[in-house]
């Protein structure tokens, strides 16, 4: 008994498929991770945010030690663009103790390899929702006044090893501000926190 011929669009499909497993490795064909989990610590400083890259900080007594975790809910099909989900919560301590809990929409550009040697990525989150467990006298207007839900923001670049591109270590400058006093008038800056952290996508 004979076998009946593959259609000529079958026999294509299955050669493309092959060729493929043969000559690109295993990582090309799996899918982009999707998820990530991570954990970062940092040291409050009294600027904007673009201040400590400036060398215009001062760096406070206040620690915030936080966890993160994010969801890609849009990757481009032409370009190392995604967009992500993430959130954050925290403990800060040193001059006050609050907790905080933080989500925002991060544009994520994987901006390629170093030297062959350094992946990198650069989040960018700009607008965003943060709500701390009481006001932080750090974000006090001179009239003592302030608030415990502000804009969230951060900017943050991300490193990992090609050959271990699931591990992450990332800088991030985390902020909370009142968008240029859209959120309220009180004449205080926000928080801003300088950190490292450690990340795990999958």
């Amino acid at each position: 008994m004979f076998l009946k011929p593959l259609p000529q669009a079958s026999c294509v499909r299955i050669a493309v498929t092959l060729a493929l497993h043969v000559f690109l490795p295993s990582t090309a064909l799996a899918a982009e991770p999707e998820w990530s989990l991570g954990v970062y610590v940092g040291q409050y400083y009294d600027s904007e945010p673009a201040g400590v890259i400036q060398g215009r900080a001062n760096f406070f007594g206040q620690y915030l030690m936080a966890i993160t975790g994010s969801k890609t809910v849009w990757r481009s099909t032409t370009l190392p663009l995604s967009l992500e989900l993430d959130a954050m919560l925290g403990q800060q301590a040193g001059v006050a103790s609050l907790a905080e809990l933080a989500v925002a929409p991060a544009l994520r550009w994987d901006v390629g390899r170093l030297g062959n040697v350094v992946q990198t990525s650069l989040r960018l989150a700009p607008l965003g929702v943060s709500y701390t467990s009481e006001v932080s006298p750090l974000e006090r207007g001179p009239q003592g006044q302030g608030d415990r839900a502000l804009n969230y923001l951060f900017i943050e670049l991300a490193f990992s090893r090609p050959a271990a591109a699931s591990n992450e270590f990332f800088v991030r400058l985390h902020h909370r501000c009142a968008v240029y006093d859209l959120l309220n008038n009180y004449g205080a800056n926000g928080e801003d926190f300088l950190a490292l952290g450690l990340r795990y996508r999958f």
